[in-house]
């Protein structure tokens, strides 16, 4: 492995077909109905446990209203993009530039993964509406902003194809991702203590069933990893992209306080 890049351009079969058989077994529980009937009442239970609060707690009511946004989704891509880029926390600095690309890399996998689950949910019919939208005594934040409805304020907190939870995948991914190659117990507890949090303004509101996140969210961020990290893709790519932009980078070096970022000056 090059120093300056994390990756191993080479197949590592068992935890590829390790991903893929947690991803098949998750959807095995999900598709039988004993284990779909204990879903669904937990994720009530949690649904109800998130969401009540918001009908008699102003503060609790806007802070979810809030974060259900996009600019707070922007804001939240922001941070975990500081986060990947930041030398010498998860990554040496000299290898946060090939990191960022290899996370680049498989976070378009996961865009190719999304687009291939939905047909194949949709084909099969596994999609079901928000649990906002099912659930008649569900408190919705759209009621209580009626004004952002038309604004980029517009609060995410129902759908009818709620299955799988494509937020939450994006956020897992990330967490995976940073995962393979954390070396403490406080990156772990940072890195997986984010991505639950930015996961639950979308349960709190309802846009989503638990079961979209820690079912299909899970699965596609599984095999996203597993195409991208497991296999030579990453390496190759990120690579590549290293050299090519290297003139960029090296126009960027002049820039004062840009050059200062992990990601630039390697």
């Amino acid at each position: 492995m090059d120093k300056a890049n994390p990756f191993q351009a080479t197949w590592s079969w068992k935890p590829f077909i390790a991903c893929h058989l947690f991803a098949l077994a998750l959807l095995l529980l999900w598709l039988w109905e004993p284990t779909r009937a204990a879903m669904n009442l937990f994720d009530v239970s949690l649904f109800s446990l998130l969401n009540e609060p918001l009908a008699t707690n102003n503060a609790w009511r806007l802070t979810w209203a809030v974060a259900s946004t996009r600019p707070f989704d922007l804001l939240v891509g922001v941070t975990l993009l500081l986060l990947l880029i930041r030398g010498d926390w998860i990554f040496k600095a000299t290898q946060a530039r090939a990191a960022t690309f290899g996370f680049l890399c498989a976070a378009v996998v996961l865009v190719a993964v999304r687009i291939l689950y939905a047909k194949i949910a949709h084909h099969f019919g596994w999609q079901h509406a928000s649990i906002s939208t099912v659930l008649p005594d569900a408190v919705r934040l759209e009621q209580y902003f009626p004004g952002w409805e038309d604004t980029a304020f517009e609060i995410k907190d129902e759908s009818a194809r709620s299955f799988p939870g494509d937020h939450a995948s994006v956020l897992l991914i990330w967490a995976l991702f940073l995962t393979l190659f954390a070396r403490t117990a406080l990156q772990w507890v940072v890195i997986w203590g984010l991505a639950l949090l930015f996961m639950l303004p979308r349960l709190v509101a309802g846009a989503h069933w638990g079961q979209d996140d820690y079912i299909g969210g899970v699965q596609m961020a599984l095999v996203a990893l597993a195409w991208s990290c497991f296999t030579p893709l990453a390496a190759k790519v990120s690579a590549a992209l290293v050299r090519w932009t290297e003139p960029l980078f090296n126009l960027l070096t002049k820039i004062p306080l840009l050059n200062r970022l992990s990601v630039v000056a390697a």
